[in-house]
């Protein structure tokens, strides 16, 4: 378990805080903060940012992925665009979430609807070494489709 401060903003008010939809859930359900006048209309093909009116201060050495919902993407074919989009702990700005409609139909981004999910994940950061040579292995360098179909 890891402590995530989350701030609301204004345009999100009356909206609920992410949540977990089961007891082993991956990932905290993100909301469209949009105005319930005005949903966001995605036609078939085209991509939109849609807020969340979420801001969040991980902890150092934590990442929040934002990662498309399978069934938003199995039922509308509208998925994350950017997936899947990262927020670094030293980000402070709203978390916005980059939908595109791969569906036959213009798909409404309704105020309150579920658009994505929100994963927090250690980060480890690597320290490059150049060097010269590689060490060798069986697979070499076997790129796309070697290891089988």
């Amino acid at each position: 378990m890891v402590k995530v401060d989350i701030k609301q903003l204004p345009h999100a008010e009356g909206l609920a805080l992410p949540t977990y939809q089961s007891a082993d859930a991956a990932g905290l359900d993100l909301l469209a903060a949009v105005p319930a006048e005005t949903p966001v209309i995605l036609p078939p093909g085209k991509y939109a940012m849609v807020p969340t009116g979420l801001t969040i201060a991980l902890p150092r050495g934590f990442e929040a992925q934002v990662r498309p919902r399978s069934g938003l993407a199995a039922k509308h074919g509208v998925t994350v665009l950017n997936s899947p989009g990262t927020v670094d702990a030293d980000y402070r700005g709203e978390i916005n979430v980059l939908l595109i409609n791969h569906g036959d139909v213009p798909f409404p981004v309704r105020r309150g609807e579920r658009i994505a999910q929100m994963v927090i994940a250690p980060v480890v950061q690597a320290q490059l070494v150049p060097v010269d040579t590689l060490s060798a292995t069986d697979r070499g360098a076997g790129g796309f489709g070697s290891t089988g179909r």
